[in-house]
């Protein structure tokens, strides 16, 4: 059939060939029906988190501070973004463990092509170019590896079914064996995968289900810089963020992303605001930048880079109804600068005080920092972690911090040099930085 009765689509049926009597027969299947009973929490033993040491502050990080033995981990990214790159320099940089890298998609020589170019060297790094998991399996029996590294698990192939690789019911049991493995053995395994063209993981959802974390390897390929979020973590939280530079000896890892965020200008320019963020537990300074001109037709345009569209308009119309500042017949252009895309409600008043210094065509204090929210009534909100934020600004020579007047409340501004400034409402910042 090539139409569906149920939703009418067409080319929607999948066919998925099941052998029920070979599903024992696999060296490993899952634990006999009638094994467990149920036990009461308190008797549970806690076990103990001995996470594994991977050598890449940024990987660590967004894990949750390790590898977690017998934990699968799914990379997922853009086809040359990088995800490879960044797996082998893993592999390469883990002395300490032994490494089994299984490639179905690329030669034994071109690996040590790119192992040659990232300059590094690993006598425990094994390469595998093999995607039939049953002699994956035989072979790691007798190598026994410590973290084991599939690229890509839409090439792998089971006997098991019956349909090509790369197909729904090929991904479902490859990834299945390997996480059977992974339980069993006590073995880390990282699954690399593919995304589809609206960036979610090529293959049945159910994948991403099947695996403990999902990694998210994202970047402009017009910027040199990769960013590694967590999707979703057993093992730790979903908010950290790594960040990496792409250059001719590989990926570098970012300690201080304000480095990247921040531009250096030998002149003040209007329209530029620097905005204090946390993502995770990482505080980071980042520079908004704002263009706002007549318009030329009819529609003013709205347009944004790295921010939400939506929270501009809503931030626009708040200048308009509640401060009086004439936008409505203007373009807005927004652009957050580093090529990375910001989700913090603190990132608000930066963007605020950005359109009103294009506005008039004055420019900022480059000694000045924003980090506070903006409510429809055009007060100025409270944001979490602010300490953070101050510390990080404090840390990078700025002078001075807006922040909400309500986010004092036992705040010790004496051990900081840089001034922290409260503020209540728009028009008390407007007067601040332009009189």
């Amino acid at each position: 059939m090539g139409r569906c009765n149920a939703c009418g689509e067409w080319n929607t049926f999948v066919e998925e060939v099941i052998q029920r009597e070979e599903k024992s027969a696999r060296g490993y299947g899952m634990r006999n029906a009638g094994s467990a009973r149920p036990v009461r929490i308190p008797e549970i033993e806690p076990g103990r988190e001995d996470r594994i040491d991977i050598h890449d502050e940024e990987l660590n990080r967004v894990l949750g501070g390790g590898l977690v033995p017998g934990s699968l981990v799914l990379l997922g990214g853009e086809p040359g973004i990088g995800k490879s790159t960044l797996m082998l320099q893993v592999a390469l940089k883990c002395a300490d463990q032994k490494i089994l890298y299984i490639t179905g998609e690329e030669s034994e020589q071109q690996i040590r092509m790119r192992a040659g170019r990232l300059g590094m060297g690993n006598d425990q790094c094994f390469i595998l170019t093999e995607n039939n998991t049953q002699s994956i399996f035989r072979h790691l029996d007798t190598l026994a590896p410590g973290i084991i590294i599939a690229d890509s698990v839409q090439t792998l192939q089971t006997d098991a079914i019956e349909s090509s690789a790369g197909s729904v019911s090929q991904i479902r049991e490859c990834a299945a064996e390997m996480q059977r493995y992974a339980k069993q053995t006590g073995t880390p395994v990282f699954l690399i995968g593919h995304i589809t063209k609206d960036g979610s993981i090529a293959g049945p959802k159910i994948l991403e289900h099947m695996v403990d974390t999902v990694l998210q390897f994202e970047g402009d390929r017009n910027y040199g810089y990769r960013i590694l979020r967590s999707l979703k973590n057993r093992f730790g939280s979903t908010s950290e963020l790594g960040i990496y530079e792409m250059n001719d000896t590989g990926l570098r890892e970012v300690s201080n992303p304000s480095e990247i965020l921040l531009s250096h200008r030998d002149e003040p320019v209007s329209g530029i605001a620097i905005s204090a963020t946390v993502e995770g537990q990482r505080p980071m300074l980042i520079e908004t930048q704002a263009l706002v001109s007549s318009a030329v037709y009819g529609t003013p345009q709205r347009s944004t880079t790295g921010f939400d569209v939506r929270r501009l308009n809503m931030l626009l119309a708040v200048l308009e109804k509640r401060s009086g500042f004439r936008l409505g017949h203007k373009d807005v252009f927004l652009n957050i600068a580093g090529g990375i895309r910001v989700d913090d409600p603190a990132t608000d008043l930066a963007v605020v005080a950005a359109v009103l210094s294009s506005n008039q065509d004055s420019p900022i204090d480059p000694k000045s920092c924003f980090a506070a929210e903006v409510g429809l009534s055009g007060e100025i909100r409270p944001v979490s972690k602010v300490e953070q934020r101050i510390a990080e600004a404090n840390k990078l020579g700025f002078g001075h911090i807006f922040i909400s007047r309500y986010n004092t409340k036992g705040l010790d501004t004496a051990r900081y040099k840089i001034q922290v400034v409260p503020v209540a409402g728009i028009g008390e910042v407007y007067k601040k930085i332009f009189t």
